[in-house]
């Protein structure tokens, strides 16, 4: 008797998922609804834009504002010597300058001027993520001046050089064509 409740016990279980499934399948798009709760709104098209800061290779994205090296140099003492040295190449956090002809070698140094493919690039992180300890707290004007003169401290524009929302996607970094481009375009990729 034991054997042949056992029997029909993994029976019963082997048999449910067949016949709860497709009961289940009938009800999974009330299940994969967010319940409403009567609390917030909608965000208003400020706030949407407050927080659309994404910034791609061509320039989409960027801000109004413009700066310089030379006016980037006080931005950088202030905000950003204290982790990446006096010239970019000291640290103690990520080295930003130098690098140029390393990648190829067995000690490959990876900065903004030998493997960041794209100026706008750097804006977009300056203005994201940097200072570390008060991110996001950089006026436009601020970022611009301050990338400058990252850009400057790796010889890829002058001291004067005006970078602003046109000019920064103009300005051609060393390593641009040292990625290899994306070509599945044609592939049914899931995206976001």
């Amino acid at each position: 008797m034991g054997t042949a409740r056992s029997v029909a016990l993994v029976a019963a279980f082997v048999a449910a998922p067949i016949v709860v499934a497709p009961a289940v399948q009938a009800f999974r798009p009330a299940f994969e609804q967010s319940p409403t709760y009567g609390v917030g709104r909608a965000p208003t098209a400020d706030e949407l834009n407050a927080i659309d800061i994404e910034v791609m290779p061509d320039g989409k994205g960027l801000r109004h504002g413009s700066g310089t090296a030379a006016a980037g140099k006080d931005v950088y003492t202030r905000r950003c010597e204290t982790c990446h040295g006096p010239t970019g190449k000291e640290g103690p956090q990520d080295v930003l300058a130098g690098g140029q002809g390393s990648l190829t070698t067995s000690r490959p140094l990876k900065t903004v001027g030998s493997y960041w493919p794209y100026a706008t690039t750097l804006w977009d992180y300056i203005n994201r993520a940097m200072p570390f300890d008060h991110p996001s707290t950089l006026t436009a004007d601020e970022v611009y001046a301050a990338t400058a003169y990252v850009l400057f401290l790796n010889g890829i524009v002058g001291e004067h050089d005006v970078v602003n929302e046109t000019t920064l996607p103009r300005i051609k970094m060393p390593n641009r064509n040292g990625f290899i481009p994306d070509d599945r375009a044609h592939e049914n990729l899931p995206r976001k």
